[in-house]
């Protein structure tokens, strides 16, 4: 969440920049800022209170000494009226802080200087585009064609055994899904990023710390019994390590990396584009994550763009890159790029992964803070990206590697699949 200090310091400068998100935040702003002034006051009228009844529980003592039993017991009553006005004072501080919070908690991050303005994904930022895109033939099918034809995946299954967006991998299906894992595994290990297996479910805490609560509460599976929620992304379990953290300078930048699978509910998705694998409730994914130092992070996330776009060029798919405009930007995100995979069969870019740079907005939440070479303690900036969403990526690879007899398999998942062809 944005932090109190840069609303009281900034605060028509965030209502301006806010409106690249299409939101007019003035009236919230403006009622944050008038609950912040009034916390402040009734925290300094709490502390004339305290100073005033440290004062008197001093004399009281004193006053018995002298025997002056008037004025101690005056005293005694003047403290047990302060002990009162405290404790008033400090039920008004604690609702004052609850209310500020909640207010903060609706507002989104601050949308980065570069962040173009616009409505939709129509209005993103193609920046660069890499790769051949393949000449489809009158035979090519898509990918749920394919994976039919071929026993990969069976989609009728899923929705018998659970439902719609819950496939099931089957036979060399199976395999190319775990090699794919293992790839996006290896690779990230080989980046310098520590592998975790986390959690696959979360508790509330965890989902307000990095932002899906209250922002996607209705996107996420609710385990009620025991007030639990399925992770729509490994970025929440990860992240959330570093909760009420304080780290030492030199332990920037934090890298990890972790494979789950990662549960979405998606609600109201119909139509073709969720066809096959390109919408699914129930998806696996390998996900980079970083705590870095505010002067680092936007070098950093230029790094795990390029090392995204390295994945993507070593499986031999053809993608682009988009700055996503202020109307597609995620709740969370100060920037973000997307990149995209272009799909031959279907004719259309998919996107595989979202690389965003999150600043103080999640630090804030999760308290996540370092100290710097002079003991000063200061929010860090959190990243993440897909490195990969395995879904989509599938998809491309079946539909642009196919010929009249079968499906090629890219050269670097051979070692993984244990087979160069489907056919």
């Amino acid at each position: 969440m944005l932090e109190i200090a840069q609303i009281r310091e900034n605060k028509e400068a965030i209502i301006e920049r806010l409106k690249v998100r299409n939101m007019d935040a003035k009236a919230q702003l403006n009622r944050i800022y008038d609950l912040d002034a009034k916390w402040r006051n009734e925290k300094q009228a709490l502390e004339a209170v305290l100073a005033e009844q440290n004062k008197v529980s001093k004399s009281i003592g004193q006053l018995f000494k002298e025997g002056k039993q008037e004025e101690a017991q005056a005293a005694k009553a003047r403290g047990s009226e302060l002990k009162e006005k405290e404790k008033s004072i400090v039920d008004g501080v604690n609702q004052l802080a609850d209310e500020i919070q909640q207010l903060l908690y609706e507002i989104p991050n601050v949308p980065h200087p570069s962040v173009p303005a616009g409505n939709s994904d129509e209005d993103n930022e193609v920046i660069a585009q890499s790769g051949e895109i393949p000449t489809v033939g009158d035979t090519w099918k898509p990918h749920w064609d394919l994976a039919k034809e071929f026993d990969l995946i069976d989609f009728e299954l899923g929705v018998k055994v659970t439902g719609a967006g819950f496939p099931f991998y089957k036979g060399k299906g199976a395999r190319l899904q775990r090699a794919l894992i293992n790839f996006f595994l290896d690779e990230a290990r080989d980046a310098g990023y520590k592998e975790i297996i986390p959690p696959f479910v979360v508790n509330e805490a965890s989902g307000y710390g990095t932002g899906q609560l209250p922002d996607k509460e209705g996107q996420m599976y609710h385990v009620t019994a025991e007030d639990l929620y399925l992770i729509p992304t490994a970025e929440v379990p990860l992240t959330n390590i570093f909760r009420d953290e304080m780290l030492k300078e030199e332990q920037l930048p934090v890298c990890l990396t972790g494979y789950t699978p990662c549960f979405r509910r998606e609600a109201g998705s119909y139509g073709k584009d969720v066809r096959g694998l390109n919408r699914l409730h129930q998806f696996d994914k390998v996900e980079i994550v970083r705590v870095e130092h505010p002067n680092q992070s936007y070098a950093v996330l230029d790094q795990m763009v390029a090392y995204v776009q390295g994945l993507l060029t070593k499986l031999g798919l053809p993608f682009r890159i988009l700055r996503l405009c202020g109307g597609d930007l995620g709740f969370t995100a100060a920037l973000t790029f997307d990149l995209e995979v272009y799909s031959a069969a279907q004719d259309k870019w998919l996107e595989v992964s979202s690389i965003s740079n999150f600043e103080t907005y999640q630090a804030n939440r999760l308290k996540l803070r370092f100290k710097d070479d002079d003991k000063k303690k200061q929010l860090a900036h959190t990243l993440n990206g897909s490195a990969l969403a395995l879904p989509r990526i599938l998809a491309a690879l079946l539909e642009n590697n196919q010929d009249e007899n079968g499906i090629k398999i890219p050269a670097v998942l051979v070692p993984y699949t244990g087979f160069d062809r489907i056919d």
